[in-house]
């Protein structure tokens, strides 16, 4: 464990105490309870001075008859003393099927609690499935920027594509945001962000640009970590563009955290509260229902979403109930503590939800989004292999189990898409890795960062190295960006868009890979 060489911060400006967790779990509950009134105003007479939506607005988690709308509230309405003096804050927003709001079809008003950092969540229904809508807010007088959404697909249709895009990994001080911009022109049908969304300190060698603080722990340092980067135009143009399903990696509460265990010195009580910290600015500021909202330290993140019967999306959680990384954490030879049953990625009730899932789907397409690499990557250190065991590699049985209901139970094409590790990959899912002939039963596309790591590379001499020594491995690039997907009944398609630099401004996109699974048929192809 590395230690920390500096005092640990009151989160709460108190002592961290478990009189917190019920603290922050009642103020929740109550703001739960009052969000839920979407007639009452609370503004009267207010008076708004300055952009009540400098942090833009958002979509998310898209059903066939609804979305959840975001936006949250900055300036005068909300400051201590100012226009609301802390007092909760009616907005009203309104859902058109044209960008010109000619043709108005739902119209509310909810309310923006201090208690949540007046943040905006309102849950949307009586849409029709799959279909374009427009948004805007409205507070004091004040509009917001207009944002593009669109309904899932009806439970039984089965629409003839499905276009999504998967990104994640976006330290803010390592680049700009150029690929986002160029995300936000693609209007596909939803955004999966699969994690590292803020980073909790500086990591970035060479500093594009500069965090607003040091470490984060207290849950203002960590609003104000997410206002920094919710400030940037391209991802709120990105947020803007189409709904997006969110779900967080390590940086969102901080580095290679497993469960209740630091990666330093932190004890279990210290993590706990800065995970509730956490996890409530998440919520905050991302566009999540009510059924995220987090009690203390815990937030139900794993989902399913359904894109009619062409696609079922699962959505997977791998930090929050993992075992402490083994054999010393890094990359390491597998010891006995990564072969042990015990280890686990995901826990006993997310790991029976994901199988019974994928058991019970009926989509052609399984799309698993998670947050580190499942494949088995070995990387030749002193004549051994040698694998991350923040990754599912550090957990081996549990990844046996995967692959090994993969096979038996052949759910209908498993795709699984990656973030994390900063580069694309294109991989076979194997039962066993350790045999070039083994049976192939699914496939990983790896997304690159969007900004971790700098301008990175093309990664060519990498590519031939790792292949040699994976020949499960189809495609390695070192490049930022993200990854475009197009579903069909007969393939899925995957086209790796990358920008040659982010440190300047204006990186043109292009596709650097383009790799298709077929229908029926486990494993990548080039395309």
């Amino acid at each position: 464990m590395k230690t920390r060489d500096q005092h640990w911060f009151d989160l709460f400006s108190t002592r961290p105490t478990r009189r917190d967790f019920a603290r922050i779990s009642l103020g929740l509950g109550g703001v739960l309870a009052l969000g839920g009134l979407p007639g009452c105003r609370a503004d009267r007479g207010i008076r708004i001075f300055d952009d009540p939506f400098g942090l833009g607005v958002a979509s998310g988690d898209p059903w066939p008859d609804g979305v959840v709308l975001w936006t949250r509230l900055v300036g005068a309405a909300t400051a201590p003393g100012g226009s609301a003096d802390g007092a909760p804050v009616s907005v009203r927003w309104e859902v058109a099927r044209d960008d010109g709001f000619a043709d108005v079809v739902q119209t509310g008003s909810t309310l923006a609690m201090p208690e949540l950092g007046y943040s905006v969540h309102a849950e949307v229904e009586g849409l029709e499935p799959a279909r374009d809508y427009w948004y805007r807010f409205d507070v004091g007088g004040q509009g917001s920027p207009v944002g593009r959404t669109r309904t899932a697909p009806a439970l039984g249709a089965r629409p003839e594509t499905v276009r999504f895009a998967f990104a994640s990994c976006q330290d803010y001080e390592a680049g700009l945001y150029t690929a986002l911009r160029h995300l936000a022109d693609e209007q596909v049908d939803l955004i999966i962000h699969l994690g590292d969304y803020i980073y909790e300190k500086t990591f970035a060698s060479e500093r594009v640009r500069e965090h607003e603080a040091e470490e984060v722990f207290s849950l203002d340092d960590y609003r104000a970590r997410y206002t920094t980067y919710r400030a940037d135009p391209n991802l709120q143009a990105a947020h803007a563009s189409a709904p997006w399903v969110v779900t967080p990696d390590d940086h969102e509460v901080d580095n290679n955290f497993a469960g209740a265990v630091a990666e330093d010195g932190q004890t279990r009580e210290q993590l706990l509260l800065r995970r509730a910290a956490a996890f409530q600015a998440y919520y905050e500021f991302m566009p999540l229902r009510r059924a995220q909202l987090p009690s203390g330290p815990d937030m139900q993140l794993f989902r399913r979403l359904r894109l009619g019967s062409l696609m079922e999306l699962h959505v997977l959680d791998t930090r929050q109930y993992r075992s402490d990384q083994p054999c010393g954490d890094g990359s390491q030879p597998p010891c006995e503590q990564a072969r042990s049953p015990e280890q686990t990625m995901l826990g006993v009730e997310q790991e029976q939800w994901l199988q019974g899932g994928l058991a019970a789907s009926g989509a052609r397409w399984n799309v698993i989004a998670n947050q580190v690499l499942v494949s088995q990557i070995d990387r030749m250190r002193d004549g051994e292999a040698v694998h991350s065991m923040d990754q599912w590699g550090g957990y081996r049985v549990e990844r046996q189990r995967l692959l090994d209901f993969l096979g038996e139970v052949r759910p209908a094409n498993p795709v699984v898409i990656t973030g994390d590790i900063h580069s694309n990959w294109a991989v076979d899912l194997k039962r066993n890795f350790d045999d070039p002939a083994s049976e192939v039963v699914g496939a990983e596309f790896v997304g690159t960062s969007l900004s971790s790591g700098g301008d990175g590379g093309d990664g060519t001499e990498r590519e031939a190295e790792f292949r040699a020594d994976n020949p499960h491995l189809h495609f390695f690039n070192g490049q930022r960006g993200y990854v475009r997907c197009s579903v069909t009944a007969d393939r899925l398609t995957a086209d790796f868009r990358v920008v040659p630099f982010v440190t300047r401004p204006d990186a043109p996109i292009g596709t650097r890979a383009t790799f298709v699974v077929e229908d029926g048929r486990p494993g990548a192809q080039a395309g």
